[in-house]
Formats: C-alpha cells, structure tokens, sequence
C-alpha cells in the first residue's frame, strides 16, 4: 500500500497500526483523494491476520473502510 500511495520502495510500516498512524498523520499522502484499486480481487482473496475479535471483516475490508475514513475514495477495480 505504501508503494501504491507514496511511490517505489516507500512504505507505511510493517503493521496495522503503524499503517494506520501514517496514513492519519500527514506521513507523504494527504486526503482527500481517490485510490483506483486495480485487481482487487488478489488483495481480496490474500491471507491476512486482523485483529477483529468478532471476526465481522476480512483485511481488504478493513483496509478499505480505514482508507474511508481518512477521506480517500476507494474505487475497486
């Protein structure tokens, strides 16, 4: 994610959290702008741990739905 928002090489962390805290704290990208996610369905289908307790969503879903609520808009291609 970080090399599709900041460029090659650059990233946000190696964790949630650590991507959470850089994509809010005007770490190289600012919102509002649009995210045109191409082949999604790799992201989508891609095995990942998420601290979701309750297990409601899936890694793609929670990296969508945080990238929202910074203010990007998420196209899904």
């Amino acid at each position: 994610m970080g090399e599709a928002l900041l460029g090659p090489g650059r990233y946000f962390g190696r964790e949630w959290n650590a991507f959470k805290d850089c994509l809010g704290g005007g770490f190289g990208v600012v919102p509002p702008f649009t995210l045109v996610w191409h082949d999604s369905e790799v992201s989508r289908r891609a095995p990942a741990e998420v601290d979701d307790p309750e297990g409601r969503l899936s890694y793609f879903e929670e990296i969508v739905q945080l990238l929202e609520r910074c203010g990007v808009t998420v196209v899904i291609q």
